[in-house]
């Protein structure tokens, strides 16, 4: 996966910002951020804790080393190299264009300008830009590092190539950005929330239902059908087999029934306020923000993670990503181990939070999947990647030794070393070593594995290219030493 900017900016630290950013660096891209405010530094950690959290299990690919934060104290330090500029300040037309105004004066002029506004209209917006042509809204949602939908709209005088560089940046950080070709207040997205919003405010006010019983039902009933289908896809199917012609004769008269109050609002008065208040603080009161960002967090990624062993919706995004985010591991391995003669290194990262016991040491689970994160790899240095295993072949493992022989802590960074014992005809030997940072050997994994083809299910051998590459490393470690633990069984 080749990263489609190196450096972005930050304008406004806050919740949504602190998303962007979180979202960049975990993607291996440098960030500069400016924000005044004295807090900005503590707030935009407290969302990377959670963040980072839920990368740890967003997916199984190994995660690249995080792009670098830079908190700047003026606006010109901020913008001064950047490729992409993400403006996140407060909903005013006149606080936002005078941020641009200072953008320009110092910005490289083929940096691409963009918005996180939820409602302004980008020719609004780029009104009075020296070089409108690159600025455009780029409106997500929070949480921004893990939902992966984007809108995408241009103004009048956008750039059809502002608009395909935009596309291009954010499909390959793991969103889905969708292009709106066409300019309305609040875009799509918040015009559909808007709507709900009003319905739950007159469903409150009125007495009819509280906050947590809307809130359920959402949760409880259509809102997993939305997860996945979306509103018409779940409409189509509720046609039956007649599909969405025959829901639309059954149920659309009742379009003219005075059923809603869409097209009005409750008058917001200090008592609705104090109702809709005091009704949330009884609902979710005993958790902290932070407390249910991090539920929230735990809970998309189950969901996405159903969604992606389904191949479907938000989860087909995360599939294609995780599939980058190996290849990627693949492609640094490479370039950082010209000398394949050595034992290769294969994986460099540190170990997250969640991988530990109660003691805080590395769990023997985690040795293993290191291991396999290190196996991968090297199987994707050999050419077999993701387009090798869609057209039908893989190495599957068949036996493996692993030698548990010192602790490691959470946040302390560990690396795997695989050397090849065997690599020809249908069989894989490897021999990883996991280290400490500093020399200590933490574990030995030996795996043996077989090429199999995927639609036999079969023994078979590798393709020519995999074949001689396997060949060509295998000859290389020939020479090595034999590791130290190698072919050894249980000692009891």
């Amino acid at each position: 996966m080749n990263k489609p900017i190196k450096t972005a900016t930050i304008i406004g630290g806050g919740v949504i910002g602190a998303g962007w950013l979180a979202r960049f660096i975990e993607n291996g891209i440098d960030v500069k951020v400016y924000d005044p405010d004295p807090e900005s530094a503590r707030k935009i950690n407290a969302v990377l804790e959670n963040s980072r959290a839920a990368y740890a299990k967003l997916t199984m690919a190994p995660r690249l080393s995080e792009g670098s934060i830079t908190h700047c104290t003026s606006l010109a330090e901020a913008v001064g190299n950047a490729e992409l500029i993400v403006e996140s300040v407060p909903e005013r037309l006149d606080i936002k264009q005078s941020v641009y105004a200072e953008v320009e004066q110092a910005a490289p002029n083929n940096a691409l300008i963009v918005s996180s506004t939820s409602g302004i209209m980008p020719s609004d917006l780029q009104a009075k830009l020296q070089h409108p042509e690159r600025m455009l809204v780029v409106h997500p949602f929070n949480p921004v590092y893990l939902l992966p939908v984007v809108e995408v709209v241009g103004g009048k005088k956008t750039s059809q190539e502002s608009i395909d560089r935009a596309m291009a940046i954010y499909a390959a950080i793991g969103m889905k950005p969708v292009h709106i070709k066409k300019e309305i207040e609040a875009f799509v997205a918040d015009r559909l929330l808007e709507a709900v919003w009003r319905e739950a405010l007159w469903l409150v006010s009125d007495g009819i239902a509280t906050t947590q019983e809307v809130d359920d039902i959402m949760r409880f009933g259509f809102g997993l059908r939305w997860a996945q289908m979306g509103l018409f896809e779940t409409y189509r199917v509720a046609g039956g087999e007649a599909g969405m012609r025959h829901f639309m004769a059954q149920f659309g008269p009742c379009l003219t029934w005075p059923w809603t109050k869409l097209m009005d609002v409750p008058e917001f008065t200090d008592e609705l306020v104090d109702l809709i208040a005091t009704q949330s603080d009884e609902q979710s009161g005993m958790h902290s923000i932070r407390e249910l960002e991090r539920i929230r967090d735990n809970n998309l990624v189950g969901i996405m993670q159903a969604l992606r062993s389904n191949d479907w919706g938000a989860g087909k995004v995360l599939a294609a990503y995780e599939k980058a985010q190996y290849d990627a591991a693949a492609g640094v391995v490479e370039s950082a181990d010209d000398d394949l003669s050595q034992p290769i290194k294969t994986v460099q990262r540190t170990v997250p939070t969640d991988w530990t016991d109660y003691n805080n040491h590395m769990n023997e689970s985690r040795y293993l999947q290191v291991s396999s994160e290190a196996t991968d790899a090297f199987m994707r240095l050999i050419g077999v990647d993701s387009e090798y295993v869609e057209q039908g072949g893989s190495y599957f493992t068949v036996e493996t030794h692993i030698r548990h022989l010192d602790e490691v802590r959470a946040q302390e960074p560990i690396a795997v070393t695989t050397q090849v014992l065997k690599g020809e005809g249908k069989k894989l030997h490897l021999f990883n070593r996991i280290s400490h940072a500093d020399g200590r050997l933490l574990a030995t994994v030996e795996h043996l594995l077989i090429h199999v083809s995927l639609e036999t299910r079969s023994s078979s051998l590798p393709g020519e290219a995999v074949a001689a590459k396997l060949a060509e490393i295998a000859g290389l470690h020939k020479g090595l030493a034999v590791p130290e633990g190698a072919g050894r069984a249980v000692n009891s």
